[in-house]
């Protein structure tokens, strides 16, 4: 498989630009979007995407294992320009649990950079 972004969507809407933004202006094989219900139902992607539904209020175990078994085989481009910490980490746990191979990926001024 090509490349895969794999995006938290926080609650705040001030970084959902940045996502749709990214989501946008890439070419993706696969779009996967870690959130809750609420982000699935209120955040309007312009291409289709696959979603990895979180309590946000979970513990850290049950939200990095439901995050775990929904991850994708092959080369993740991870972005984690939104969300919280706890998410952040339950990412970066379920990544490095399931041996995934991944980069950071950012909007700049610059274009898109990859980490």
């Amino acid at each position: 498989m090509g490349k895969i972004l794999l995006a938290v969507l926080g609650i705040g809407k001030g970084t959902w630009g940045h996502v749709a933004r990214l989501i946008s202006e890439e070419e993706w094989d696969k779009i996967i979007l870690i959130s809750n219900e609420w982000g699935k139902e209120n955040f309007a992607p312009a291409k289709e995407c696959d979603w990895i539904i979180v309590n946000n209020r979970a513990g850290f175990e049950i939200i990095k294992d439901e995050i775990k078994k929904q991850l994708p085989d092959g080369e993740l481009a991870v972005s984690l320009i939104s969300g919280s910490g706890k998410e952040h980490m339950a990412v970066l746990a379920a990544l490095k649990a399931k041996k995934s191979k991944y980069e950071t990926v950012i909007l700049t001024g610059e274009g898109t950079k990859y980490y």
